[in-house]
């Protein structure tokens, strides 16, 4: 995939959104780092945080880490589920501390949040029903796309040049509905991050199949409220260690089955 390749010739740009969006605090000014955080995700997201469905409880790559993260930080850590589309209100109002599912670090989010430094990479895909005609963007005129409300997807799309030839976009409060509407033919197809698409197709082998690129390559960080610089900096510094120690590429393993997303 030439992710390695693809990560460099972007990195310039995402450092810049990074640091538009977290670097205009001062040391003087800084919080000092909390003793518990509260993560704010989507427990529907697998693999990145989801609901064990034989336990409840919520699991995922992106769960492991920030449980990794706490440990090392010295700090209790709380998942709270929130509405996907409310997640800057939520942060801003201080509901949660921070965002650690999956999140896309996005020019649109910069003047809102700050981020961390990237970790994973992902692409934005189109997945169809294995039975679909659909062979490539090209094919998506006249047709009915899906995605989650609030998205990466759903805010590229509305930078897509040819969306006025498709027929309509359908926006859901999560991947699971989402997915369940495409199996029932209600959508001809969604746009869905490479990361989950690939582990739903795992959980229903021979039920759809991911057919093309349709925007570049985007990276993932930790979302966290602007003047949580004290904060931002300490993730970014043991994350550094997660990555150098080989701690982020054993647990993409665990949950991905390879290595090949990890930002180095």
């Amino acid at each position: 995939m030439g992710i390695k390749k693809i990560v460099a010739v972007g990195m310039a740009f995402i450092s810049l959104l990074i640091c538009v969006s977290g670097c205009g605090s001062t040391q003087s000014g800084q919080k000092e780092l909390p003793k518990k955080i509260v993560v704010g995700l989507d427990d529907a997201f697998a693999p990145m945080g989801f609901r064990d469905p034989n336990t409840n409880e919520i699991v995922g790559f992106d769960i492991d880490m920030a449980k990794e993260f706490a440990k090392r930080a010295g700090m209790e850590v709380e998942f709270k589920p929130i509405d996907w589309d409310s997640k800057e209100a939520e942060l801003k109002s201080g509901h949660i501390d921070i965002l650690w599912n999956g999140l896309t670090i996005m020019e649109n989010r910069a003047d809102k949040i700050s981020f961390s430094d990237p970790y994973l990479t992902d692409s934005q895909m189109i997945v169809v029903r294995n039975d679909s005609p659909i062979q490539s963007k090209a094919d998506l005129n006249g047709k009915v796309l899906g995605t989650q409300q609030a998205s990466t997807g759903d805010f590229m799309y509305e930078k897509e040049e040819n969306k006025k030839t498709i027929k309509e976009m359908k926006t859901y409060p999560d991947f699971t509905n989402a997915f369940s509407d495409l199996e029932l033919g209600r959508v001809d197809a969604l746009i869905v991050d490479e990361i989950n698409a690939a582990y739903i197709m795992k959980q229903k082998p021979g039920s759809f199949r991911m057919v093309d690129t349709i925007f570049d390559k985007d990276v993932i960080g930790v979302g966290l409220r602007k003047d949580d610089e004290a904060l931002r900096n300490k993730i970014n510094s043991i994350l550094a260690d997660m990555k150098k120690d080989g701690t982020v590429d054993k647990l993409a393993e665990k949950w991905f089955g390879t290595t090949e997303m990890v930002v180095k």
